[in-house]
């Protein structure tokens, strides 16, 4: 029954609900399931008085705790804190309960309740919250403690600062912890993001006004006619309008770069040409190489020390490609990207001890993403799955089965709501052991689940189930639609498995949908060259979509000639831009230094995901060892015509 046809004679008037609601008592009904999602929208809303109404109706629905919050959460900046220690009491050790701390450490700190603020802040579980991590250093600066080493590490991304951190900021420089050289740091990162707030805020404290700021990040054109100024801060926001502008026109932002470049320090000479190298570089332009060199002595921010290193490697000078990554900070310079291509650039260094880069190898062939897979081969192994473990008992599925956390989560699955699920389901599966992932793993497979099952099971690290990890539904679809095309399956699954993790109504902010996440323009063309009847709404008919993506996979791939990872850049970011890419190759590229000089974020970590999981795929299906560098290749520059693609 749907909640209008309830409602027959009730009218709803203003943000009041009347009386007829209340016959939304049994805790399975469709109605009460919808008059839950209204409550969850009222106290997004911050519509307090309807949120009350509807909780209170209710009262009996199977998901009491969400009801308990969302009703506070509607009035969060009214609520008292004696409301708020019940709550918490009440839910104590539940996922709920840590979001509802977030929640409450954000207005404490907004109001800069410090007393109550330090009282919660060390009981909040997951302090994965970038503001909420900013006000715990505002509130270590108010009692006179030293932060500003930690504030470096932590003001990283201006994006996600907010009230907070860019408040953290002032404070910093008010209190004489930052320096004019850590408030330009913030100016640069600011303008590398184009992030006008906290580039405003950050020009404010230099004393240069907000809006000469805000003109270098918005409009760099205009910020450019204005003149370089003469202090250093206003070279400095110069320089941002210059970083800018290289973005959209890099020949113009050199012209006035050159122009003024007399009139700057060498310092700041060197910073602009970082800025250049940097944009030069995402447009794999064949001066970033050159720009890098004359850009020696400027102090790198995180992304340009890493497109330092790809345009290294592309040129194949192992010498800065090690420099450069020893002169990342100890976070970056851990992760296995940068541990594998240390170990590669001390490779050639006859100088180097025999045993630092096996050593250096070892630290991640036992992961089996895409570098953990290539650190294997370096040690001369292939990449195979591993023997299963004991399987899952009844009785531990059974366990598992009436965990109060997983049936929430699956409530809310049922219900589409996937970010309330992934919350109770990752919080409970972040303590469980080996053999309580592979059971909720199961559980997760039971209930068509798919990715939170790869979710599960890819954290176990002594006992493995390879068919939860790289799951291969709808087997009897698939299968005849790539050997028809000639299609390697196991790269197909590998694709499948990075785009859409098996949910089948996934659908991007872009509008792709389905398995593959085929956007509903190339979808209409492809079923035209194929002869397929197509409208919008079969874009997730399992059928259809499977047929639809793996015909223009097999499009894509002919026109790459053949290559995996090309055809995976194309399918994600588009033919085009995947043909500009490989046009700007000055000769044949070993294909791991392709994928990770990719520009887009986004792309290269999807090809290098791709890669791994269909290598994954292949040792599963063939039960063979595999290589990711042989499936990786050579990627050779084209002169092949134009394709037409969508």
């Amino acid at each position: 029954m749907s909640l209008p046809k309830l409602l027959t004679g009730a009218v709803l008037a203003g943000s009041c609900i009347l009386p007829a609601l209340a016959q939304l008592a049994p805790a399975d009904s469709a109605a009460a399931d919808e008059a839950f999602a209204e409550l969850r929208d009222a106290a997004r809303r911050g519509d307090s008085v309807k949120a009350e109404t509807l909780a209170a109706r209710l009262q009996q629905y199977a998901l009491p705790s969400y009801v308990d919050y969302y009703r506070l959460k509607a009035r969060m900046p009214a609520v008292t804190p004696d409301e708020v220690r019940a709550f918490l009491a009440r839910h104590q050790g539940t996922a709920i309960a840590d979001r509802m701390r977030n929640d409450w450490l954000l207005e404490l700190g907004r109001v800069r309740d410090w007393v109550n603020f330090d009282q919660q802040y060390p009981l909040f579980v997951l302090d994965d919250d970038l503001q909420v991590k900013c006000y715990a250093l505002m509130s270590r600066l108010a009692r006179q403690e030293t932060v500003a080493e930690e504030a470096r590490l932590l003001l990283t991304n201006p994006p996600g600062y907010g009230d907070a951190c860019n408040g953290l900021m002032a404070a910093l420089a008010q209190a004489g912890q930052f320096s004019a050289d850590d408030l330009l740091v913030q100016l640069r990162l600011a303008g590398e993001t184009a992030s006008t707030g906290p580039a405003r805020r950050a020009a404010e404290l230099l004393g240069v006004t907000d809006t000469r700021a805000a003109q270098a990040v918005d409009f760099p054109a205009l910020a450019m006619a204005r003149g370089i100024g003469t202090t250093r801060a206003e070279h400095e926001v110069y320089l941002v309008a210059i970083s800018r502008m290289a973005r959209s026109s890099l020949p113009l932002a050199l012209v006035a770069f050159e122009k003024n470049l007399p009139l700057l320090s060498p310092q700041e000479q060197a910073i602009g040409w970082a800025v250049l190298a940097h944009a030069a570089s995402i447009k794999l332009e064949p001066e970033a190489y050159l720009y890098w060199q004359r850009s020696a002595g400027a102090p790198l921010s995180h992304e340009q020390m890493q497109w330092k290193t790809r345009i290294a490697l592309r040129k194949l000078d192992w010498k800065t490609v090690r420099d450069t990554i020893e002169a990342m900070p100890a976070s970056l310079r851990r992760q296995p990207v940068w541990v594998y291509w240390l170990a590669r650039a001390l490779q050639t260094d006859p100088a180097t001890a025999p045993e630092v880069v096996p050593a250096m190898y070892r630290s991640i062939a036992d992961q089996t993403h895409f570098y953990g897979q290539l650190a294997l081969e370096e040690l001369g192994q292939l990449i195979t799955i591993p023997p299963p473990g004991p399987a899952v008992t009844a009785a531990e599925q059974a366990a598992i089965a009436a965990n109060p956390a997983l049936q929430r989560a699956l409530k809310f699955f049922s219900l589409r709501m996937r970010l309330e699920g992934l919350r109770e389901w990752n919080w409970e599966t972040r303590k469980f052991s080996e053999r309580e992932l592979l059971a909720a793993a199961e559980l997760a497979r039971r209930h068509d689940i798919l990715d939170r099952m790869v979710y599960t099971s890819e954290r176990t690290r002594t006992q493995f189930d390879y068919t939860q990890r790289f799951p291969s539904p709808h087997n009897e679809i698939l299968t005849p639609t790539t050997e028809e095309l000639g299609l390697d399956k196991a790269w197909v699954y590998g694709l499948i498995r990075q785009e859409s993790r098996f949910i089948m109504d996934a659908r991007s902010s872009a509008g792709a949908g389905g398995l593959m996440q085929v956007m509903p323009g190339t979808a209409r063309d492809v079923a035209r060259r194929i002869g397929l009847d197509f409208v919008k709404e079969k874009l997730t008919d399992l059928r259809t979509n499977l047929l639809l993506g793996s015909n223009y996979l097999n499009m894509v791939l002919q026109s790459a000639g053949g290559s995996q990872p090309l055809a995976s850049a194309a399918y994600n970011a588009g033919p085009g831009r995947m043909r500009t890419w490989r046009r700007k190759l000055e000769q044949p590229m070993e294909g791991a230094i392709f994928a990770e000089s990719i520009p887009f974020l986004e792309t290269r970590v999807y090809v290098k995901n791709v890669m791994a999981n269909a290598t994954n795929y292949a040792a599963l299906f063939e039960n063979k060892p595999q290589s990711l560098k042989a499936r990786l290749g050579t990627i050779s520059s084209s002169t092949a015509p134009p394709s037409d693609l969508p």
